[in-house]
């Protein structure tokens, strides 16, 4: 007879998995989407584990899915373990000195602010292994696995570091920026939208005291490194962030058709993991990244 009676037998991980996510997030569509899986596999995984427990975690409702009771009152303990567990497993990679230096960043970030700097980054630390992910959000806690994450935020938390001051101003070709004399000019001129950052004309507008220009026309894309392409190919004028058009101004490529430009509401800034042990290079790698911003 066994001293230490054997652990009792647990349901698969991956239906606890969707079963927190899918409670934390209160749908299923925003658990799959977290996860990397369909909408289905989340639901299949919640039914195993109903069917392991033998009771009803969800109540499916025409409108997606409510929680029951003891879902909810589950959940804090089991992200809580999700969480130690995530933390273990990135203290076991820390572990290994050769490990790469995992950066999260976002999209356009990664594309145009960090991308160009990897080549002095590898020669400055030669031999580092870098891993670059791209993510529309910043890591949610200990949920993601990454040593620095590069994002625009406007109240960076008093850990982060911010990189410096952004700003917004017009850019386009050298001969597009020939018939700009002053922003009234812009009527008839294509104006090119990144989707998320949409309302960037109509605020340089308003800044400047340009009335009469429709701030909504023009051509909008997915993504802000698509629009800057359309700016370069000469198709139109783009509302440019210093941080990410600094290099084509530079090389003439793009060129500002007005002096006024417009404070952003956020800061390019470097986020930290809430725990665990740091890369033994982080630190320098910070350093670095600190003095080419």
């Amino acid at each position: 007879m066994p001293v230490r009676p054997p652990r009792p037998p647990l349901p698969p991980l991956n239906a606890l998995r969707a079963f927190e996510a899918a409670v934390r997030l209160g749908s299923f569509s925003k658990a799959a989407e977290e996860i990397g899986v369909t909408q289905g596999a989340v639901a299949q995984q919640v039914r195993h584990l109903e069917a392991f427990l033998g009771l009803t975690l969800f109540r499916r409702l025409p409108q997606g899915v409510e929680p029951t009771e003891a879902a909810q009152e589950a959940r804090p303990r089991l992200s809580a373990a999700f969480d130690a567990l995530a933390m273990t497993v990135q203290e076991l990679k820390a572990s290994h000195a050769g490990r790469a230096l995992a950066i999260a960043a976002l999209p356009c970030i990664a594309q145009l602010w960090l991308s160009p700097r990897l080549p002095a980054l590898q020669q400055a630390f030669p031999g580092l292994p870098i891993s670059i992910s791209a993510m529309e959000e910043p890591p949610a806690g200990r949920h993601d696995s990454f040593d620095l994450a590069l994002f625009y935020l406007a109240k960076p938390p008093a850990d982060a570091l911010a990189l410096g001051e952004d700003s917004l101003f017009p850019v386009c070709t050298p001969a597009l920026a020939r018939a700009l004399r002053t922003p009234s000019d812009l009527t008839g001129q294509t104006l090119l939208h990144d989707a998320v950052w949409r309302s960037d004309w109509a605020r340089w507008l308003r800044h400047v005291g340009a009335d009469g220009i429709d701030a909504g026309r023009g051509s909008s894309y997915s993504l802000y490194a698509l629009a800057l392409d359309a700016a370069l190919g000469g198709g139109g004028v783009l509302v440019g962030r210093r941080s990410l058009i600094a290099a084509y101004l530079a090389d003439g490529r793009l060129v500002r058709p007005f002096a006024e430009e417009l404070p952003s509401d956020d800061r390019l800034t470097l986020l930290f993991p809430p725990a665990g042990k740091p890369h033994p290079q982080r630190a320098e790698v910070v350093a670095w990244l600190e003095a080419s911003g």
